[in-house]
């Protein structure tokens, strides 16, 4: 079970992850989304040979290298952190999830780096469609890096293409395809770049509003809304549709999840969508977890079934289904997977004996189990419940994923609206005369950070007790160092990353209050 791991240990390295990628994650959705908007901006510039699309394009791009450098330099730190602070996970999965990482490096993050300083220092150096080529090849570059990271944290939301090796106890890839096109990183890449155009297109509206408001540079800035409008219109109603294949495909592979999500404790057909809810303790527990209950629901009748399956009648599975099994809808219990993980353990405890005193038959017989179907079907699928301690441990915080999810969604439709808005202001005229709406869209800058994090906060807390779904739990996957090294460190980065993020903040608005050069 968890005898000998040291809880506080656990909890000091989640945190010091959980603080480098939050920091990391409020630099990359832009870097991702700005990078198209400064490629279609001097597109138009090339096109139309609009000198001012030009001071636009390098206005916006001196906003994107700021915020590049600063990403680039927490994203570092975030890949070192698998080695110093997880490193037992990066064994077990090592083979796995350092090829994405790898490539991301060797193609993505070469291709990314070797063009942006055309970008920013080859205007009038090179020709206008060489610079051109090299804004849309950093872009894709920015993109393609995020590709090979989602492809490596989908993995670990749902683990295929591999085959475990018993002699080195690790993981390896058998199928590069598998792990590429797994249905969770493909979901989950074209939630997270629409989710970085949104954004992207956020920032360069509520910026512009800011310049209209202060009756500066109304020109730029009606084009500019005009590009963002468009790109950030399109991108939210991509989110939405991502974001509803992604519900879909975490209702199959990570059912606990989903049912985290929706609050669901016991399953139901025709299971209505909860729209809006507020939670409340009751006096039922599941295991030692108290349930909880809506003291405040909006439901729409059906919805869920519906999204799950495509049937109204369809039955979705609560927490209790998941804990205590529902052998009607082919859903075993978490004791019997704690049997079957236990099983597979044991497995691979007498390969090491049997290693130790170097019996060849048993060795090879016990290797030999392992690559069989049934066995990884029936039992290493499950060989992270060997350290699950009781089963109601496998529940994650239900009040944190329900909110989480649902304000995240509220959040993706009011994007909608706001970039529906702006379009048909900018077209009727009287964009300028509307000081209202220039004020919700400066103010709107900062509701996609909190969207873009939330939904990082659900994918991860959300998949509690797991670092990999099913086969290996947090606690088993971190490193054997001193606790006071952890919280040194967590208190270093938090000074530090505290500190870049507000010289960027400041740098940025300098920018801004200074604008577009002439």
């Amino acid at each position: 079970m968890i005898d000998n791991i040291d809880l506080s240990l656990v909890d000091w390295s989640r945190a010091q992850f959980a603080l480098t990628a939050i920091y990391h994650w409020l630099f990359v959705p832009l870097t991702l989304g700005l990078s198209f908007i400064l490629a279609i901006m001097e597109t138009i510039y090339i096109k139309t040979g609009n000198e001012e699309w030009k001071r636009i394009t390098r206005f916006w791009m001196t906003l994107f290298g700021i915020n590049f450098a600063i990403g680039i330099a927490t994203g570092i730190i975030l890949e070192f952190e698998f080695g110093t602070n997880w490193s037992n996970y990066s064994w077990f999965v090592g083979d796995i999830f350092g090829a994405p990482l790898a490539i991301e490096g060797i193609l993505a993050f070469f291709l990314e780096s070797t063009f942006v300083a055309v970008m920013f220092f080859g205007w009038n150096k090179v020709n206008k469609k060489y610079h051109l080529a090299s804004t849309w090849l950093v872009a894709i570059g920015a993109n393609l890096s995020a590709l090979w990271i989602l492809v490596a944290n989908a993995w670990m939301q749902h683990p295929v293409g591999m085959i475990f090796n018993p002699e080195t106890a690790r993981n390896e890839m058998v199928n590069f395809w598998a792990v590429l096109f797994n249905p969770v990183a493909v979901d989950k890449f074209l939630h997270t770049i629409f989710s970085g155009f949104l954004l992207a297109s956020m920032f360069v509206l509520g910026i512009s509003a800011w310049y209209l408001l202060r009756k500066r540079e109304e020109q730029i800035a009606k084009k500019s809304i005009l590009v963002a409008s468009v790109f950030g219109l399109l991108s939210s109603l991509m989110v939405a549709y991502t974001g509803d294949e992604s519900a879909r495909t975490i209702s199959k592979v990570q059912p606990v999840k989903f049912a985290s999500m929706e609050a669901l404790y016991d399953g139901k057909s025709n299971a209505g969508l909860i729209a809006f809810g507020i939670l409340k303790d009751t006096d039922q527990k599941l295991g030692d977890k108290r349930v909880k209950e809506f003291a405040i629901k909006i439901q729409i009748p059906g919805l869920l079934s519906v999204l799950t399956s495509g049937d109204r009648d369809a039955y979705v599975p609560g927490l209790k289904d998941h804990i205590s099994g529902n052998e009607k809808m082919g859903i075993i219990s978490t004791v019997q997977k704690m049997q079957n993980g236990k099983i597979a353990m044991d497995a691979l405890k007498a390969y090491k004996r049997a290693r130790m005193v170097n019996d060849t038959a048993q060795i090879s017989s016990i290797k030999s189990v392992f690559i069989e179907k049934e066995f990884n079907e029936k039992y290493f699928k499950y060989f992270g419940y060997a350290s699950v301690d009781k089963p109601e441990d496998i529940i994650p915080d239900v009040p944190g994923s329900f909110y989480s999810f649902h304000l995240m969604v509220v959040l993706g439709f009011l994007f909608i609206i706001i970039f529906s808005v702006a379009l048909y202001l900018l077209f009727k005229g009287t964009l300028s005369a509307n000081k209202w709406f220039l004020w919700v869209a400066l103010l709107s800058i900062p509701l996609p950070y909190i969207a873009s994090e939330l939904g990082w906060f659900l994918t991860e807390v959300g998949r509690q007790p797991w670092i990999i779904q099913d086969m290996m739990t947090v606690s088993r996957a971190v490193s054997q160092i001193s606790t006071g090294s952890v919280i040194t460190t967590f208190i270093l980065f938090a000074i530090l990353f505290t500190g870049l993020l507000i010289s960027e903040v400041s740098i940025m608005i300098n920018q801004i209050k200074t604008g577009p050069k002439h």
